[in-house]
């Protein structure tokens, strides 16, 4: 089975790409790498390919989950491979397709991810609260798994908190789970990624919420939060619906919203950058039709299937 991934920043054009490569070829079949497209009910600020291009090209992972469940990378990466199965099972490539960095990572990497152990992170979380520090704790993890502590910052609250919820949960240090996100080792999808100027970027975020609210995102969060069993935590925290949630839920000036909304979204499209410039087997192509050109030329021939 070839599968290949199509990498760019939001905004970037991946979505149209894809779909140029899908017609072209008539064997690929498109694999949302998105942690936001998962959930049922949540279309217009993830970018959800419409139900006339799901119905055009196979697209997988998307409409998972409703959105008040939690869904993890874990959970993400058996998902993909089974997806990625079924393809290859048809004979048909697969284009991963997507701007979650972890979640493609976890798939072209095959990582190794741990488990979770919420008791161990609420007592983690507990002794923050009472006084202890983050340097405090990064120095209890350096004693349990020193490989570990030496990867990250001391101050970096997030990874130390979840290395020692990892390395205590499980009984085992976190580095045994593998080499981390800062080792790049060779991988059998080829990674081909758009590049953009950030302003134009900028440009193209705004003009593009603007045209969701008018396709009526807003109607959209007011469903979503109307929902019996609300919005979990971490479908709340999405770009756009977080930010339209404090004007549906909480009163917020609407137009106040939106401008946060597009700020933070420009803001995320400058980490997702930096993400992706880490990774030295990204090959960046420049041209309307270059990324579609460079991901046909790797997939090679098309040869139906007997």
């Amino acid at each position: 089975m070839t599968a290949v991934a199509l990498l760019g920043v939001t905004a970037s054009g991946k979505s149209a790409a894809a779909m140029e490569l899908a017609r072209r070829r008539g064997d690929v079949e498109i694999v949302s790498v998105d942690s936001m497209c998962v959930y049922r009910g949540m279309d217009l600020a993830t970018s959800k390919p419409s139900k006339a291009a799901q119905a055009e090209i196979p697209h997988h992972l998307l409409d998972l989950v409703d959105p008040d469940e939690e869904f993890t990378v874990a959970e993400f990466q058996r998902a993909a491979r089974v997806a990625l199965a079924e393809i290859a099972e048809r004979g048909h490539h697969a284009l991963l397709v997507g701007g979650t960095g972890l979640y493609l990572r976890s798939v072209v990497d095959d990582l190794q991810i741990p488990g979770r152990f919420p008791d161990v992170v609420g007592a983690l979380n507990g002794e923050l609260e009472s006084g202890v520090t983050v340097p405090e704790l990064h120095a209890r993890l350096a004693v349990l798994d020193a490989t570990a502590a030496a990867r990250m910052e001391p101050t970096n609250q997030r990874r130390v908190v979840r290395a020692l919820e990892v390395t205590v949960g499980a009984g085992r240090p976190f580095s045994d789970f593998g080499p981390g996100l800062e080792a790049y080792p060779p991988s059998p999808v080829a990674l081909v990624g758009i590049p953009m100027e950030p302003e134009v970027v900028d440009a193209r975020i705004a003009q593009r919420f603007t045209g969701w609210v008018d396709a009526g995102l807003v109607d959209e969060v007011k469903a979503l939060a109307a929902r019996p069993r609300g919005i979990a935590r971490t479908a709340r925290q999405a770009l756009g619906y977080r930010e339209l949630l404090a004007h549906v839920e909480e009163g917020a000036d609407l137009e106040t919203c939106i401008e946060e909304a597009v700020r933070r979204t420009k803001t995320f499209a400058r980490r997702q950058a930096s993400w992706y410039r880490r990774d030295p087997r990204i090959s960046w192509v420049e041209g309307h039709d270059a990324p579609v050109d460079r991901l046909d030329q790797l997939l090679g021939a098309h040869e139906p299937r007997p």
